[in-house]
C-alpha cells in the first residue's frame, strides 16, 4: 500500500509544472510592432484577447514609430515576435546579423506620395529647384520606394535627393500642417492624414510597386527551434485577425484608432511627443487608409526576392542573399 501511494505521488507532482519552466505553448515572449496601421492584425489581437486565447504569453509589447527603430530593437534578447516592414527585416537580417525568420505576411502596399495640389502637378515636379520633399530616413520602406519611383518615371536621382528633407512620419505631417513641406513619400496611416491637410495622394506604392510586400510577421530563430507550436499559434492568430479586418472593416477601424490612441503618448520618443499631441488617429482615417492597403498573410517568395535585390542594387545591403534564408512560410501551410 505505502509503494502504490508513493507511485500515485510520483505521478501526481509530474504533472505539476516546476515553477519558472512554463510549459512550452506558454513560452514568455516579447513582441514589438509599428505605430502604423501596418500592424492592424496586432493591433486587433491586442485588443480582443486573441493572443492570450491562444495560450501565447507576452511579456513585453512595444510600438515603435518606425521600422528602423522597431528594426533595431530586434537585436534585443527580450523582442522575439515583430510585425515589421518587409524592407527593414531584410536590412536588420542582412546587416544586422539578427537571426530572424519571416514566417508570414501582413499586408501588401501601405506607402504613397502626398503632395501640395498647388504647388505639385505631376510626379516630375519633384525635380524642380527649391522643391521641399519629405521622407523618412535612408533605408527604410518609404524611402526605397521614392528610389522606386525614381527609377519607374525616369526622374534626375540627384535633383530629388537634394530636394529631401529626412524625418519621422508624425514629424512629416507635422512639417506639412505647418507649411514646411510640398510633398512627402511617406507610409500609412500618415499618408492619408495628410488629405485632411489639404495634401492629394499623388501616387500609391500599388502605382510603381506591383505586388508590393508591405509589412510582414518575423520571429526569432531560436523561437522556431524551441517552440515551433508558439510560431504555428502566432500565425493562426495572425491569419485570424487578417479575416477578421477583411470582414469587418469599419469595426477594424475603430478599434485600432481605440488602441493607437491609447499607446501614443508613450510609444513617441521625447523629441515626436509633443508632436503626437497635435495629430489626431480617427476611426474614419484608418478606415480610408486601411482600404489602401491588401491585408493578407499570404508572400510571394519572388517578390520577397525582387527586394532583396533591388536593396542591394541601392547599396542598402553589402549583398544580395537567397529568400530562402529568411523565410519559413511552413506554418501558414500548417493551420
Amino acid at each position: 500500500m505505502k509503494k502504490l501511494l508513493i507511485t500515485l505521488l510520483a505521478g501526481i507532482l509530474a504533472l505539476i509544472p516546476v515553477a519558472g519552466c512554463p510549459a512550452p505553448d506558454e513560452a514568455p515572449m516579447g513582441m514589438a510592432v509599428e505605430f502604423m496601421d501596418h500592424a492592424a492584425g496586432a493591433y486587433i489581437s491586442q485588443d480582443k484577447g486573441w493572443f492570450e486565447e491562444a495560450g501565447l504569453n507576452l511579456t513585453a509589447y512595444e510600438s515603435y514609430v518606425t521600422g528602423m527603430a522597431l528594426a533595431s530593437a530586434l537585436a534585443r534578447d527580450e523582442i522575439e515576435v515583430a510585425y515589421i516592414c518587409l524592407v527593414p527585416a531584410i536590412n536588420v537580417y542582412a546587416n544586422g546579423g539578427v537571426p530572424i525568420k519571416i514566417v508570414a505576411g501582413t499586408h501588401k502596399y501601405g506607402y504613397g506620395l502626398v503632395v501640395d495640389p498647388a504647388k505639385i502637378k505631376t510626379v516630375r515636379d519633384l525635380e524642380n529647384p527649391g522643391t521641399r520633399l519629405g521622407c523618412v530616413r535612408e533605408g527604410g520602406a518609404v524611402d526605397v520606394l521614392m528610389h522606386r519611383t525614381i527609377d519607374y518615371y525616369n526622374l534626375d536621382e540627384a535633383k530629388i535627393l537634394s530636394n529631401t528633407q529626412r524625418m519621422n512620419p508624425p514629424k512629416l505631417v507635422l512639417a506639412i500642417k505647418t507649411g514646411q513641406l510640398d510633398a512627402a513619400f511617406i507610409p500609412e496611416q500618415w499618408a492619408t492624414m495628410t488629405e485632411e491637410l489639404g495634401f492629394t495622394m499623388l501616387l500609391t506604392s500599388q502605382d510603381v510597386w506591383s505586388d508590393m510586400q508591405g509589412s510582414v510577421l518575423v520571429v526569432k530563430q531560436e523561437l522556431i527551434n524551441n517552440h515551433p507550436e508558439v510560431v504555428q499559434k502566432l500565425v493562426n492568430v495572425s491569419q485570424r485577425a487578417t479575416d477578421w479586418i477583411n470582414e469587418h472593416p469599419q469595426e477594424a477601424a475603430e478599434v485600432v484608432a481605440g488602441q493607437m490612441q491609447a499607446s501614443g503618448s508613450e510609444v513617441f520618443p521625447a523629441e515626436a511627443a509633443g508632436i503626437a499631441s497635435q495629430l489626431e488617429i480617427t476611426p474614419e482615417v484608418l478606415l480610408r487608409s486601411m482600404g489602401r492597403m491588401e491585408y493578407t498573410t499570404e508572400i510571394n517568395p519572388e517578390i520577397v526576392q525582387a527586394t532583396i535585390d533591388y536593396i542591394a542594387s541601392l547599396g542598402y545591403i553589402k549583398n544580395s542573399f537567397n529568400a530562402a534564408d529568411i523565410l519559413d512560410l511552413r506554418f501558414l501551410e500548417g493551420e
